[in-house]
């Protein structure tokens, strides 16, 4: 494993502290205002889809100005609706206040965009969003929360003028449910994370990628939601520790563990739940991060998150080839992929040549720094929601 001398937290900035005045102030001065709305700020959704885009926004130089409003700033609306030139509604559940909010932007010639990351707008697929979710299928209650769940995001996105998506594929989703134009704006890498993982990788780089020993598999699960998932790898990950001694796992977040993995629990690591500055030093102190990934409608509209993640700090990912992984991955250039019959011959050859692989990282940190770094977002963005193409270069951002 990687020896990391990190103090993450000193990178570390806090926007969902920001008043409602300071929210205001940064929506009113620029040339173009984007108010971007969300229900309640959190480190998952509204850091990718919301903090990061008002992030990439102001290193446009082109005198755009975006913030972010919630649930509890609806009673002042109007005033936020009366600045803004475009509303950008991100993945929010339909209510009462919700429909007025949409319905006075659009009123005032405002166009309504819907931004939403997940197959959750279709109650058609409520089925297999509960199933790849290992949800209890035979508790009514969680049938009557997905469908309301899913039945409301998909009344908002219905209100909305646009849709924006996070892939090719959930865009078609999207077309095919509301019959709605649906752009695409990926998920990219903020400041705070891009800092960090400069600092990681170059600690990496310069001892030449020299481990302290063991071998680290790294399994970064976000949330409980994935353990389908990783038993895909599960009976390949036992071999694999059978095999070769020096290997360790470790797991992050709310995996739970299986049989297949019980009599390996001295070799395991089970690391909580991370915030986003604090993961990058984690999965910078990994060898490989393994991302499998069932094959269905649902997995297919995800991000491919996870590789740039870990590709930024210089740790090797094998993943799924799922519709996103398979586009950002080069297999044996960039990262390794592996359908679910794989697992045990990929990992196998990552591990004994994991030596020869600087080359290869080397590559993926540069293709996640120059494809998903914030400041190569802006023009995406301002593309999608002015629909212009800007002549101005960003600011000598590196």
């Amino acid at each position: 494993m990687f020896a990391l001398n990190i103090e993450p937290q000193a990178y570390y900035s806090n926007p969902w502290d920001w008043s409602f005045a300071d929210r205001l102030k940064r929506l009113s001065n620029g040339h173009r205002r984007i108010a971007y709305f969300y229900e309640k700020p959190d480190y998952s959704t509204f850091r990718y889809r919301v903090y990061n885009m008002i992030q990439a926004l102001e290193a446009s130089g082109n005198e755009t100005t975006a913030s972010y409003f919630c649930n509890a700033d609806l009673e002042r609306m109007e005033s936020i609706v009366e600045r803004a030139d475009v509303l950008v509604v991100c993945r929010s559940r339909y209510t009462p206040e919700i429909d007025r909010l949409i319905g006075s932007a659009r009123s005032k010639g405002k166009k309504v965009f819907f931004d939403i990351d997940d197959l959750v707008f279709d109650p058609s697929y409520a089925s297999l969003v509960v199933s790849s979710t290992d949800q209890d299928m035979s508790k009514p209650q969680v049938w009557d929360q997905w469908f309301a769940l899913i039945g409301r995001f998909g009344a908002t996105l219905r209100l909305c003028d646009v849709a924006i998506a996070t892939n090719s594929y959930l865009a078609e989703k999207i077309k095919e449910f509301a019959g709605k134009e649906t752009k695409v704006v990926p998920n990219f890498l903020n400041r705070e994370q891009i800092h960090i993982s400069d600092s990681i990788f170059q600690t990496k780089s310069e001892s030449h990628f020299e481990r302290m020993g063991k071998l680290c598999i790294g399994y970064f699960s976000g949330t409980p939601t994935h353990n389908r998932d990783f038993r895909i790898a599960t009976s390949a990950l036992r071999q694999i520790l059978d095999r070769y001694s020096n290997v360790v796992l470790r797991i992050v977040g709310y995996t739970d563990l299986n049989d297949d993995l019980r009599d390996y629990r001295s070799r395991i690591e089970f690391v909580s739940f991370q915030d986003f500055i604090n993961l990058q030093a984690v999965i910078g102190a990994t060898e490989i991060n393994i991302v499998p990934s069932q094959d269905n409608v649902f997995t297919n509209c995800k991000s491919e998150l996870k590789y740039f993640e870990a590709a930024v700090v210089g740790t090797v990912t094998i993943a799924s080839p799922t519709h996103s992984f398979a586009r950002a991955i080069e297999h044996g250039t960039n990262g390794f992929l592996a359908n679910s019959y794989q697992w045990f011959d990929t990992l196998q050859l990552v591990i004994e040549s994991y030596d020869q692989l600087p080359n290869l990282l080397n590559q993926a940190r540069d293709h996640a720094r120059e494809k998903y770094g914030w400041f190569n977002q802006w023009k995406c963005i301002e593309e999608t929601l002015f629909e212009t193409r800007e002549t101005a270069p960003p600011p000598g951002f590196s």
